[in-house]
C-alpha cells in the first residue's frame, strides 16, 4: 500500500493547474447513460474514483475510447445489463447515481447500495423516495436497490434535508419523464449546476438551474453532445491553503473563482491576499500570520465540507482560539486524532472541533482516513517540523490528480513510496 512522505522545505512558490472536478465529472459520466448516440467529455480527471465509474459503465455495455487529447468518448448506444454490482461499487458512493438514468431510459435498475468512504451514513432514501413519487416500483433485497417503471411520470418532490446526489439522481430520472417534475429544496453546488448544463445541451428542458427549485419538462430521447467539465473547486481551494500555511504566494490556474466565494472569503479573514480573474486566483501570504476563524459547514454557496479538514490544519497553527461547526457529515473528524498525534491542540464535542493554535507541528506517521482528511495530513505535513508519513493515500488518489508532481512544481519535497 502506497505512503506519502512530505519534508517541511518552506515556502512555496509558482502556479498550479487545477484539473477538472471529480464531483461534477462522475454524475456526467453516469447521465451518459441517457443518450442514444456518443457523448464526448473533455477535462475529466484521471482519478481513481472515475476508472471505477468507467469499469462501471463497461459492465454495462457501455463502449469507452479515449483519443490523443485524452477526451472521453462515451457510446450508451447498447447498453446490455442494467445492473451496477457489488464489486464496483462498494469503493464509491456515487454509484449510486446509475440508478435515475438506467430508470428513466431503460424502465429497470438493480444497483448495489453504495459503499465509499467513513464520513458518514449518507442514506439513499431520499432517492428512492422521489423515483416512488414518479411511478417507480422500488424494492431493497439482498443489498440491492431494484428499480422498475414504465415511462416515469413528473411529480413534485421535495428532498429533505439538501442532498447533491439525491438532485443529481432525480434530476437524471426527470429529463425523460412524462410531463413536468419539479425538484424544491434542490442542492445548488457548482457540480450539480454543471450536471442540469450537460443535460441540456443533450436536450432536456431543466428551468431553475442554480436555485434551490428546479423544474424539468421531461422530453422522449436524449443526444450526445461535446462537453467540458468544470474545473474542482476544492483541489484548487486545497493548494491555495497549502500557500495560506506555508505563508508563500501561489496561483492556482484554470479554476472558476466564483466557485469559491466563501471559501476565499474565509481566506481574507485568515490574513490572506486574494487577487482573482475569470480563471485564476493568486493567494499571497508572505510576511503575514495567520489568524484564526471560526467555520461552520453548510450547503452551498455557504463553506463546504470538503473543504473543513484544509482549514482545521490552517487553525492548529494560527495565533489563538477558533471553531469548526460540522453540519454536513457526522464522523468528519476522524484526521484530528492524527493531527493531534502532530502536536495540534484541538478537542471535539459533538459535531464541533475546538482549536488552540499551537507554535509547530511535529512530523509522524498518520493514516489517512478519508480523501478530504488525506489532503489535511499532506498540508500539516508541509509545515510540521521532520518527516511526516501519510498511509493509506488510496484515499487521495480518488480525488486528487497528479498531487506529488503539482506540489513539486510548487516546491514542496513529497513523494510516494511503494510498500509492495
Amino acid at each position: 500500500m502506497d505512503k506519502l512522505v512530505i519534508d517541511s522545505r518552506g515556502h512555496l512558490e509558482g502556479t498550479v493547474e487545477v484539473s477538472g472536478s471529480k464531483n461534477a465529472a462522475l454524475p456526467i459520466l453516469m447521465g451518459c447513460l441517457l443518450a442514444e448516440t456518443p457523448v464526448t467529455l473533455s477535462n475529466v480527471p484521471h482519478l481513481k474514483d472515475v476508472t471505477t465509474t468507467i469499469q462501471l459503465l463497461a459492465s454495462m455495455g457501455v463502449q469507452v475510447m479515449f483519443d490523443e487529447r485524452l477526451n472521453i468518448e462515451i457510446d450508451a448506444s447498447n447498453v446490455t445489463l442494467k445492473e451496477a454490482e457489488y464489486e464496483l461499487v462498494k469503493t464509491m458512493r456515487a454509484s449510486i447515481l446509475v440508478l435515475g438514468p438506467l430508470l428513466a431510459r431503460f424502465g429497470e435498475a438493480k444497483v448495489s447500495l453504495p459503499g465509499g468512504c467513513a464520513i458518514g451514513s449518507r442514506p439513499v432514501n431520499i432517492h428512492i423516495d422521489g423515483m416512488r413519487q414518479m411511478g417507480a416500483d422500488i424494492v431493497v433485497e439482498h443489498g440491492y436497490i431494484v428499480a422498475k417503471a414504465g415511462r416515469l411520470q413528473g411529480a413534485d418532490i421535495t428532498m429533505h434535508p439538501v442532498t447533491v446526489t439525491g438532485t443529481e439522481n432525480l434530476l437524471m430520472a426527470a429529463v425523460l419523464a412524462q410531463g413536468t417534475t419539479t425538484l424544491r429544496n434542490a442542492a445548488r453546488e457548482p457540480e450539480v449546476v454543471d450536471l442540469a448544463h450537460f443535460l441540456n445541451a443533450m436536450g432536456a428542458k431543466i428551468s431553475g438551474i442554480g436555485t434551490d427549485t428546479m423544474v424539468v419538462e421531461g422530453v422522449e430521447s436524449l443526444r450526445g453532445v461535446n462537453y467540458t467539465v468544470i474545473p474542482d473547486r476544492i483541489e484548487a481551494g486545497t493548494y491555495l491553503a497549502a500557500a495560506a500555511l506555508t505563508q508563500s504566494k501561489i496561483t492556482v490556474t484554470k479554476a472558476n473563482p466564483e466557485h469559491l466565494t466563501a471559501v476565499l472569503d474565509k481566506f481574507v479573514e485568515a490574513g490572506a491576499l486574494i487577487e482573482t480573474t475569470p480563471d485564476t486566483i493568486t493567494l499571497d501570504m508572505r510576511g503575514r500570520s495567520l489568524k484564526p476563524v471560526n467555520i461552520v459547514t453548510d450547503p452551498y454557496p455557504l463553506f463546504p465540507t470538503d473543504m473543513q479538514a484544509q482549514f482545521l490544519v490552517m487553525n492548529a497553527v494560527a495565533e489563538g482560539e477558533s471553531t469548526i461547526k460540522e453540519t454536513i457529515f457526522e464522523n468528519r473528524f476522524m484526521h484530528v486524532s492524527e493531527l493531534i498525534r502532530m502536536g495540534a491542540d484541538i478537542r471535539v464535542e459533538g459535531n464541533t472541533a475546538f482549536i488552540r493554535g499551537v507554535k509547530q507541528l511535529k512530523g509522524a506517521q498518520v493514516m489517512a482516513t478519508d480523501l478530504r482528511a488525506s489532503a489535511s495530513l499532506i498540508l500539516a505535513g508541509l509545515i510540521a517540523d521532520g518527516e511526516t508519513v501519510v498511509n493509506r493515500v488510496y484515499h487521495i488518489d480518488r480525488g486528487y490528480e497528479l498531487i506529488e508532481e503539482k506540489f513539486h512544481k510548487l516546491g514542496a519535497h513529497i513523494y510516494r513510496l511503494n510498500n509492495e
